[in-house]
């Protein structure tokens, strides 16, 4: 991995989630942690593994590691269960002034499971205002990360993303725009941030294959499941996004953090599409 560090850059206001690199950091995190540091990363959004978000540290000792490397930890998805099941209230308000603790500010719902109706989006709105209210007054804000299933027209005709923006309070709730997903679907991520100013602090930075690419990963792979169409992302600046379009109107609207992420590596490694990324979002933003 000795060889990745020659991307190394000073610090840069971009992170990556932990997701694309889960495995070696299940391996070696701090490691990893060390790897991502040299090729530019300066932020951190971890998920919920295993171990937690913390990797298996106390809050504080997975603080100082970070420091140490130059980094922080901005934000994590957590467990959807905080979302859905208010038993766990005293559980999430612990896990925030945790994080408060080593000063990342916010958390997102990454997936909330398939949802059928309307009322069952409603529902979930109505827990996101319940954890928001929770986090803020430990300074850490509640936030929700999509995917596809948001984008699909609801029995009852209504589409869940606009349901979710209209049952949350602005003043507590945030979303981050997961921009392949979006694209994906065939949204306009450009029209999302115009649609819903003020509402997107974060997005992810993860790029889409082109349409000649995806066909022949969709005629040779599998889906994972009916639910979830075939993988088909790529690194940054290989795929169909424009970016520079894209990052142009959502700083317009209030977008702050850019939170790179990729799940497929047809021809590399995590790590080594990581520092690819990292480079690509030193050039995009500057």
């Amino acid at each position: 991995l000795n060889s990745l560090s020659a991307c190394s850059s000073g610090p840069k206001p971009f992170g990556i989630n932990l997701w694309t690199v889960r495995d070696d950091m299940n391996r070696d995190p701090q490691g990893t942690l060390k790897t991502l540091s040299e090729c530019g990363y300066r932020q951190i959004e971890s998920f919920t593994g295993e171990k937690g978000v913390f990797w298996g540290w106390k809050p504080e000792e997975f603080g100082k590691i970070l420091s140490d490397l130059d980094m922080q930890m901005i934000s994590a998805h957590v467990d959807p269960k905080f979302t859905t099941d208010p038993s766990t209230e005293a559980e999430y308000l612990q896990l925030c002034q945790d994080l408060a603790s080593i000063g990342a500010e916010h958390v997102f719902n990454p997936y909330p499971g398939p949802q059928s109706s309307s009322e069952d989006w409603k529902i979930l709105a109505k827990g996101l205002n319940r954890q928001g209210r929770i986090s803020l007054a430990q300074g850490v804000r509640t936030g929700y990360h999509n995917h596809h299933q948001e984008f699909k027209t609801t029995p009852q005709g209504d589409l869940p993303y606009h349901l979710l923006m209209e049952e949350t309070d602005p003043s507590m709730v945030d979303f981050e725009l997961d921009l392949y997903w979006a694209v994906k679907i065939g949204q306009s991520p450009e029209n999302l941030f115009k649609t819903y100013p003020g509402r997107f602090s974060f997005a992810h930075f993860k790029d889409l294959y082109k349409p000649e690419r995806i066909s022949e990963i969709e005629a040779s792979d599998e889906p994972r499941s009916e639910e979830w169409p075939v993988g088909a992302s790529t690194y940054l600046g290989n795929g169909q996004l424009d970016f520079a379009k894209i990052l142009k109107v959502g700083k317009s609207v209030g977008l702050k953090n850019f939170i790179v992420e990729q799940e497929r590596f047809d021809a590399s490694t995590p790590l080594e599409d990581s520092c690819k990324n990292a480079e690509f979002m030193r050039q995009l933003l500057g």
